[in-house]
């Protein structure tokens, strides 16, 4: 598939070129850039050959009256994407919300143009789930919608529709019905990308509840913490997905064909698994902490008898041993030629009393 990279040979500065319907364009509007990933024109499904435009791109689907644009957007900045705004009469709040991205997911109307937002998730691969910083990276896709085009803007550098565009391009069937079945196409693209994130994440999660429960553990609160926090930025993700979704199943507009919206309800339905996922990946998390703290309890009681225990054996000579320290005239067996060894030997006894006590109530 061609990318519009490659007609870096077409910068000149000469007074224009001459587009494919005769008409002279001026330089600028045929200039490729950086942010623009592709441009393609689709009639009946089938990708039309050659580079395009979006000029030339929508001035073609229009002079045929079929067919539709699917114009693919990297970062661009405000300067970038007013041409392509104007071209399809993109309203300046969600142009506005395209380039600085930070959004939620969400659907919007605007006129005869739909605006929707996805936030798209990949699994950051690590050692393990409890010394890994990060679980999670996220990113942003937005979609224009229109009768004969669809505009995709990407933010951050995971989540691309290179792969998706080529499957589709090899089944023009599935790219019959306009320009929805693309925003359906990326709708599930993201869910299964969901699907596979949770996949993961939940093996994680596994690991952690076993080593949270084994003996000796060396998790901490704060690993489950982070952890928790993790996946709390894939809940953001996948949440608010759900309300726009089925919006678009239950004919919210009449952008969405109907032999495509019974396919976004069966993208909402893998949402909907994906949230409840979610949620008990929470739940779980949090009870983790829970079964750490209670650990990290028993453990400190632990320690205490064990102190305890060690400091009652040591007071049994040291209290001995003040008193003989006393240097009174009648002590005990002070004249004596054994009182030394017996004092020594009560001292011993007495220890090993205790000792053979606290065993006993397991508390050494």
């Amino acid at each position: 598939m061609p990318a519009i990279r490659s007609l870096g040979n077409l910068r000149g500065r000469g007074n224009g070129r001459v587009s494919r319907d005769g008409r002279r364009r001026d330089s600028r509007e045929i200039r490729p850039s950086t942010y623009v990933v592709d441009c393609g024109v689709y009639i009946d499904g089938v990708r039309q050959p050659g580079e395009w435009s979006h000029v030339d791109a929508i001035a073609e689907v229009r002079k045929r009256g079929e067919g539709f644009v699917w114009i693919g957007l990297h970062e661009p900045d405000e300067a970038q994407i007013q041409g392509i705004a104007d071209t399809f009469g993109l309203h300046e709040l969600a142009v506005e919300d395209a380039v600085h991205a930070h959004q939620r997911p969400k659907l919007e109307r605007y006129d005869d143009t739909l605006f929707m937002v996805f936030r798209t998730v990949r699994y950051v691969e690590h050692d393990s789930p409890t010394t890994a910083n990060e679980i999670v990276e996220s990113g942003e896709l937005m979609a224009f919608l229109g009768s004969d085009f669809i505009i995709t803007v990407r933010h951050g550098n995971h989540a691309g529709l290179a792969h998706l565009r080529r499957e589709l391009d090899a089944d023009p069937e599935r790219l019959a019905p306009g320009p929805a079945s693309v925003l359906h196409a990326i709708a599930d693209h993201v869910v299964d990308h969901f699907l596979n994130v949770t996949e993961r994440i939940e093996d994680d999660i596994d690991e952690m509840e076993t080593e949270v429960f084994a003996p000796r553990t060396r998790v901490t609160s704060e690993q489950i913490y982070l952890f928790k926090r993790e996946v709390l930025e894939l809940r953001r993700a996948v949440l608010p997905l759900a309300a726009p979704l089925r919006r678009l199943a239950e004919g919210y507009t009449r952008l969405i064909p109907d032999e495509v919206r019974s396919y976004f309800r069966n993208v909402h339905d893998h949402v909907t698994t994906v949230s409840d996922r979610v949620a008990a990946f929470d739940e779980l998390l949090t009870t983790l902490v829970d079964a750490t703290l209670g650990k990290i309890t028993l453990q400190l009681n632990s320690d205490m008898r064990k102190i305890t225990s060690w400091a009652a054996i040591v007071a049994v000579p040291t209290a001995i041993a003040g008193i003989y320290g006393m240097n009174f005239e009648y002590m005990p067996e002070v004249q004596s030629r054994y009182g030394y060894p017996a004092v020594i030997a009560v001292i011993l006894v007495i220890c090993l009393v205790l000792y053979r006590v606290f065993r006993k109530k397991k508390w050494l």
